[in-house]
């Protein structure tokens, strides 16, 4: 019988994808990318926060977009990443646990993403009350998240290591829709947006790996307005 692949701990694996995870074709990032910045609009002059963002593919657009950014992430590798690239200079890059309360006063910002990270956290409520917190009134939360219907495929988080050959899966929480539903209520956030993305034949041709995917759920994607 072959053994499961490993599972590591969220910090840990995304240290190791660090180095590759720019190049790593990833169909739920394809889906992603371009329905976040849609929902987060016109940003120009705006400040905006990035929780959990990784190699910085959304700190860096709000930045080149006109938006004063400030990006966290708790993975020292994806942070060496993100400052690497070009428009970094533009970006204030913290290291931060989101487990733990964001380093910044109320109504510190009118626009904040979370890209595919709540699910890496035991409490996503305690998350969605920080942001209310940290938005300015009517300030705008986006957040993305790997649909929860991928676990039933038993998918989650993971990479091939190029050095070892080894598949690594990341260690997730399993959430329900509703999960979060409730839990932006909690926080006081209104619900503005939701949304539902399948992997399309467009995505799959583009990343062949993403074939089995093809008319199954993969994003879900939240647009929450503070009060």
């Amino acid at each position: 019988m072959t053994e499961p692949p490993p599972v590591v701990p969220t910090r840990e694996g995304y240290d190791r994808w660090s180095e590759i995870y720019d190049d790593y074709p990833n169909p739920l990032i394809a889906l992603e990318a371009p329905r976040v910045r849609e929902l987060l609009g016109e940003v120009r002059g705006l400040d905006a926060v990035d929780v959990g963002c990784g190699t910085g593919r959304h700190a860096l657009w709000l930045a080149e977009a006109g938006a004063e950014v400030t990006a966290l992430d708790f993975s020292e590798g994806m942070l060496e990443q993100a400052r690497a690239k070009p428009g970094a200079e533009r970006v204030r890059f913290l290291r931060h646990d989101l487990h733990e309360a964001l380093p910044f006063p109320a109504e510190r910002f009118d626009r904040a993403v979370s890209g595919l990270a709540i699910d890496h956290l035991t409490d996503p409520v305690a998350l969605l009350i920080e942001l209310a917190r940290v938005l300015r009134p009517g300030g705008l939360a986006v957040v993305s998240i790997m649909h929860p219907a991928m676990f039933l495929r038993g998918t989650q988080a993971r990479f091939v290591d190029p050095g070892s050959g080894e598949l690594v899966v990341i260690e997730n929480e399993q959430y329900a829709i509703s999960d979060y539903v409730m839990g932006a209520r909690r926080a006081g956030l209104e619900l503005e947006h939701l949304s539902e993305h399948r992997c399309d034949e467009a995505t799959a041709a583009g990343i062949p790996r993403a074939e089995k995917y093809v008319g199954w759920p993969m994003l879900l994607l939240l647009g929450l307005r503070s009060g």
